[in-house]
């Protein structure tokens, strides 16, 4: 599958920017009907949006919420060739997602977990027809819920959704967005720390996250040779017993082995 460690989203309203976020170096733009477009300028932005459309560079579409009054106007452009796939806000029920699913002709969906509803069907959201993964909306689920956390009260939330991707046997789910666009050492951590939870890639609301995150998704030059270092010895060793570096070598550790050698090629220019 293709790597999506990055995701950049541009603002509908502002279509002169779906270029520089293609140039960005994402895995993804997300062009943003939804919070990043006044009510006023719904309408017009996705009018807009479809002047400039294009299928030779694909982007994916946040429509807004199934419950607001826009959202069947948004559902007529998903069949457009220039959307690869579909993100659903304020994601709560699986029928909502397989609406969208079939209105964009059998599209990926992406639904966003933001709320505490979304969050007690995560496992019916994975479940849900046409869903590739499940998105993390950190900010609005704390808002939902009244909280006033720090990420460390987070981490239950966020394993389990890569607990309910996993079981649903999609692909692992993508992080909310860091917030502070110039603090690169927070963005730093809070990418690595998704990596190490299990998420699959990050949410980014500026260009210049994108390199950050890509580069904290991929494995180093460390983890790729402690690979290749278990790969070789498993090999010598037959499959029996073995160490390397100190350690015991068995299955698990040669699979984990083979998934970071896997990552580092797919990113292989």
């Amino acid at each position: 599958m293709k790597p999506l460690n990055s995701l950049l989203f541009v603002p509908a309203s502002r279509p002169e920017r779906i270029a520089k976020a293609l140039a960005a170096g994402a895995d993804a733009v997300i062009v943003d009907l939804e919070d990043a477009v006044a009510p006023a300028e719904k309408d017009s932005a996705r009018a807009a949006l479809v002047a400039v459309l294009d299928p030779a560079c694909p982007v994916m579409l946040r429509v807004n919420a199934a419950d607001t009054s826009w959202f069947p106007a948004d559902l007529e452009l998903l069949a457009h060739p220039g959307i690869a796939a579909v993100v659903l806000p304020k994601a709560e029920h699986a029928e909502d997602v397989a609406v969208v699913h079939r209105a964009s002709g059998g599209k990926p969906v992406l639904p966003l977990v933001e709320s505490a509803l979304g969050f007690e069907q995560r496992l019916s959201l994975a479940h849900a027809e046409g869903v590739q993964r499940l998105v993390f909306g950190q900010i609005d689920f704390q808002a939902d819920l009244g909280m006033r956390a720090t990420e460390d009260e987070l981490l239950p939330f966020r394993v389990a959704l890569v607990l309910a991707s996993r079981l649903a046997d999609i692909a692992p789910p993508i992080d909310g967005p860091t917030t502070a666009i110039d603090d690169e050492a927070l963005l730093r951590a809070d990418s690595r720390r998704a990596r190490r939870l299990g998420f699959g890639g990050k949410l980014c609301i500026h260009p210049r996250q994108v390199a950050v995150v890509n580069a904290c998704f991929m494995p180093d030059a460390d983890e790729i040779a402690w690979a290749q270092r278990v790969i070789a010895a498993d090999a010598v060793a037959g499959g029996g017993a073995v160490a390397v570096d100190g350690r015991m070598v068995d299955r698990p550790v040669v699979l984990r082995a083979q998934a970071i050698l896997a990552e580092a090629a797919v990113r292989k220019p």
